[in-house]
């Protein structure tokens, strides 16, 4: 719903927290290409400058995008994760991550398709909490490095095939989205992985492992699991 101009028309009201739901609504509704800060500021009956004081600019306001509808998942994972085995906690985590791709698909190859919070992170999962969590539970269940980072790419890549394909059937453009020179800059996730990771043990600890690069012998594992898996089926 549009705001009020008697409410923010001198920029009253307005928020960065604010401006974000806001952009996602509209990302929901016109997609990211329909995201500009023209665009927002009519949202809210000001001038595309009243915005400045709160986001940088588009670029930011797209990470921001990503940022929220991830944190949303990272916050409803926490409140569960001590009493669910492994399992249950990497299908609460698609399920809730297919939650994003069916309610806000437009917004979901935003997650797919932008800077991870370092390169040698993978979309979905691209958020260092995540990832922590990630790499936290799954020590905690008994994996070994290897099995740890072994299970975050296959699910990673599980994940994204799956959920960019729903998310397309929606109506969700999958190319990445054109972002004008003049809108602003953002805080973007740094790309040559010079991150904090004080706070980030596991991450930190198997940063070499999720570094290298298994591309050809994953892709040939996959696609033998799910010739298996078919003849398996035909056989039956």
């Amino acid at each position: 719903m549009r705001a009020s101009s008697d409410s923010v028309s001198e920029g009253k009201g307005l928020s960065r927290d604010v401006i974000v739901q806001t952009a996602i609504a509209v990302v929901d509704r016109a997609g990211p290409d329909g995201l500009t800060m023209r665009a927002l500021a009519r949202e809210f009956d000001v001038v595309p400058m009243a915005l400045y004081r709160y986001v940088l600019g588009r670029e930011d306001l797209l990470e921001a995008v990503v940022d929220t509808l991830l944190e949303d998942i990272h916050h409803e994972l926490a409140s569960d994760v001590a009493s669910i085995s492994w399992q249950g906690y990497l299908q609460t985590l698609a399920h809730l991550m297919r939650r994003i791709a069916t309610d806000h698909a437009k917004a979901f190859p935003l997650i797919a398709t932008r800077h991870p919070a370092a390169p040698w992170l993978r979309p979905p999962l691209r958020s260092l909490d995540l990832v922590e969590g990630f790499l936290t539970n799954l020590k905690k269940h008994g994996f070994t490095d290897e099995q740890t980072v072994t299970t975050y790419r296959s699910f990673s890549s599980f994940l994204l095939g799956h959920l960019l394909l729903e998310a397309a059937t929606r109506g969700a453009k999958t190319s990445p989205v054109e972002v004008p020179l003049d809108e602003g800059d953002a805080q973007v996730p740094h790309q040559h992985g010079e991150v904090d990771l004080r706070q980030k043990p596991e991450t930190a600890r198997l940063r070499q492992i999720l570094s290298e690069d298994h591309s050809d012998e994953e892709f040939e594992t996959a696609l033998e699991t799910l010739l298996d898996r078919l003849e398996l089926q035909l056989s039956q």
